[in-house]
């Protein structure tokens, strides 16, 4: 009894405190620009809300900072070990020591690009367009940009730099889209069942980039006679992936297997911060040595890795990704479809995430439009900007603000603690940089299932609207390109409609034809009526 009352007056006297804190910043200068009682909300619900919104998006830390490193970033063949380095341009695909060490200076770099960017977009739309929205490198336009624009390891059609380069262009677009009021206007260009099919297409790219070992489980790999195949094998040919005996046998799939029931378990439950949950058990398992998962093998490399983890806090300053544009590279065409892809990926999907947030928080007008709209797509704008310039992909708002909202956050204070939490991140830099691809692949696959809804809105019943969207979502996985689907979908879609143009053009030329016709007999009636009577 003595400790129930002691608690239920500790209770009330927080509760009395966090009243007055409430109410003093209400009042303030603070309060009436954020419009805290407008908005029927408070300091500590902010607060609240905001913590939730990070624990639930922390994951895009980690995530973001392993997929571009597939990259392989600026990293080069000349960063390769000599002695190893027997044909230069294959080094990077053989675990080549000096190559693997700039891969891990590049994801330290990564890692706070990610968090740094992240800050400041976070930030600037709580400040400038006092909404509740979190802003962090999208997930799709990373993947594109490491797995079909600069390739695994730079073995695509750009440079690391020159993607860069496409990225801030993008942004500079989206700015300029967006303050001219064009960017709504070009997102409904594009038909309906190619977008929603876009989304889908994108979650099953991200899904399957999970199951592979070289960003994920490992659970599917390359096979010479049915390309793809059932691995997380005991051994793997590094370059290829390609399983060389012991199908599911891989400890680390089977780890990861694990952090997967426990992600899924806990969004099947709504628990906030459930892909955070999957993802520390993994990684911890994963930071003992000495077992079969551990990511720090008793190599040279895993003995420096596990050196600086043992710092747990450090702050890392980018030395290898910021400010590496280079626009000499945009005479290719190739680099052009980038920036158009990354354009249209990016007005979809920030069009269509920010307006579901409003939407959920009550924020929408009768014309569908919210307050500080236009404020909120040019900090989307300007944050990918300086995301580019830090070395890491587009910035876009995250679903993962609902987390925040459905805890009551309904201004942009939501948003700065969000941004508050982000530059907390920037001190464990250790900690961050080693948490495994089998622990990463498992929120990829998540992440493509929480994709999947929008499929029941495409009209599977009309096939010039089913057949377009299936060819968008199949080819993006079947061909690891995202801008293979959109380019096939958008054709397609004309293709089938095409006899409908014509039948339409048709009909409009027949109804100009009569029209012109009808409009002359007139005028042939009315000068016969004005003509005076001949005598008789």
């Amino acid at each position: 009894m003595e400790r129930g009352g002691r608690r239920n007056c500790f209770s009330k006297i927080l509760a009395r405190a966090s009243t007055v804190v409430n109410q003093a910043v209400a009042k303030s200068s603070a309060g009436k620009y954020f419009k805290l009682e407008a908005r029927k909300s408070s300091f500590s619900k902010e607060l609240r809300a905001g913590i939730a919104t990070f624990f639930t998006l922390a994951y895009i830390i980690s995530v973001n900072a392993s997929i571009l490193t597939d990259s392989g970033g600026p990293c080069t063949e000349n960063d390769c070990t000599p002695a190893q380095n027997k044909t230069r341009p294959a080094c990077k695909f053989d675990m080549n020591p000096g190559y693997q060490s700039c891969l891990e200076r590049t994801k330290n770099d990564l890692i706070v690009a990610t968090s740094l960017a992240s800050m400041v977009a976070c930030f600037a739309m709580g400040s400038i367009a006092n909404l509740p929205l979190a802003l962090a490198p999208g997930m799709g336009a990373n993947a594109f940009f490491a797995y079909n624009m600069v390739g695994f390891h730079g073995s695509g059609a750009v440079s690391y730099s020159t993607g860069l380069a496409v990225i801030m262009l993008e942004g500079c677009l989206f700015l300029l889209l967006s303050a001219t009021g064009l960017r709504s206007k070009l997102a409904r260009l594009i038909p309906r069942s190619v977008r929603l099919a876009s989304a889908v297409g994108i979650g099953l790219f991200l899904a399957f980039t999970g199951l592979q070992v070289h960003q994920g489980m490992g659970l599917v790999g390359p096979s010479k006679s049915t390309l793809v195949t059932l691995t997380a094998c005991l051994k793997t040919d590094s370059a290829t992936g390609e399983c060389l005996g012991g199908t599911l046998q891989s400890p680390t799939f089977w780890l990861g297997a694990v952090g997967f029931l426990i992600t899924a378990t806990c969004l099947s439950r709504q628990v906030h911060g459930s892909m955070i949950f999957g993802i520390a058990l993994v990684t911890v398992v994963s930071w003992i040595r000495d077992t079969s998962v551990t990511i720090f093998p008793n190599t040279p490399l895993g003995d420096s890795n596990y050196e600086y983890f043992k710092k747990v806090v450090s702050f890392n300053t980018i030395k290898s990704t910021a400010g590496k544009m280079r626009f000499s590279g945009f005479k290719s065409s190739s680099v052009w479809m980038y920036l158009l892809t990354i354009l249209y990926v990016d007005i979809l999907d920030t069009t269509g995430s920010m307006h579901s947030m409003a939407e959920l928080a009550g924020f929408t007008n009768e014309n569908g439009g919210f307050e500080g709209e236009y404020l909120a797509f040019l900090v989307d704008g300007g944050s990918t900007i300086i995301g580019a310039a830090l070395g890491t992909t587009t910035l876009t708002t995250y679903v993962e603000s609902t987390a925040g909202i459905r805890e009551g956050g309904r201004t942009g204070l939501t948003a700065i603690t969000v941004g508050f939490c982000f530059f907390l991140s920037l001190f464990f830099t250790p900690l961050l940089t080693n948490v495994p691809p089998w622990a990463v692949g498992p929120s990829l696959i998540m992440v493509g299932a929480m994709m999947m809804k929008v499929i029941r809105e495409i009209e599977w019943t009309d096939m010039k609207e089913g057949v377009p969207a299936f060819v968008t979502m199949i080819l993006m996985p079947l061909s690891f390109s995202i801008a293979n689907g959109i380019i096939a979908g958008i054709g397609i879609y004309i293709a089938v409609h095409l006899p409908d143009y014509a039948i339409r053009v048709w009909r409009w030329g027949v109804r100009m034809k009569n029209s012109k016709y009808d409009s002359r007999n007139q005028i042939t009636a009315l000068a016969s009526t004005d003509l005076p009577a001949t005598p008789v």
